[in-house]
């Protein structure tokens, strides 16, 4: 059986798409592994390209006379730029919340001292409802701005607009919060 018939399968029988993983978990977690060097790191993304083939096993069109390997890893590209992009992204917030610093002591300290968080979920709650939603989206969820943008049904400038002005303000407010608190 193609690759091409387990995902058209795989719509109703999940073994097929069982199959199809067994055929391709071990290449797909070598791609991984080459580019990180971490084997953790590699069974975490190699699992979450499954997770995003199965997502979309509906979408899958056959290009490769019944391959579906080119896709495969043009997911498994796409979860991989996505966890470096997400890393970057987590440090930059970081470093415009001001807690990079406070991360990086927290990190190498034996017992966290997570002080700096006090306040965050009042400031966070004290967000106009369409703040907080962006912000869920883009940065808990991890979502693009453009699928922020088709959850909140609004245009993705909008959406960039209520996340940049939802940090803004957390910010703004942790920053003249007590010192005790950050």
């Amino acid at each position: 059986m193609t690759d091409a018939e387990l995902l058209h399968r795989a719509r109703s029988d999940p073994a097929a798409f069982r199959t199809l993983y067994d055929r391709h978990a071990a290449a797909v977690h070598g791609y991984h592994l080459r580019r990180t060097g971490d084997r953790d790191a590699a069974l975490d993304l190699t699992a979450e390209t499954f997770a995003q083939a199965w997502i979309a096993r509906a979408r899958f069109t056959d290009d490769r006379g019944g391959s579906a390997a080119p896709w495969l890893f043009g997911i498994a590209r796409h979860v991989l730029a996505t966890s470096v992009r997400r890393g970057r992204l987590e440090r930059r917030a970081c470093a415009r919340l001001g807690v990079l610093e406070a991360l990086d002591r927290v990190a190498a300290a034996a017992q966290p001292d997570e002080r700096w968080l006090d306040g965050l979920d009042e400031a966070f709650a004290g967000l106009p409802a369409a703040q907080q939603d962006a912000i869920r989206l883009r940065v808990v969820a991890d979502l693009g701005y453009d699928e922020v943008a088709d959850h909140l049904e609004t245009t993705e400038e909008a959406a960039r607009a209520r996340v940049s002005r939802g940090l803004q303000s957390l910010r703004t407010q942790l920053a003249d919060a007590p010192e005790a608190h950050r």
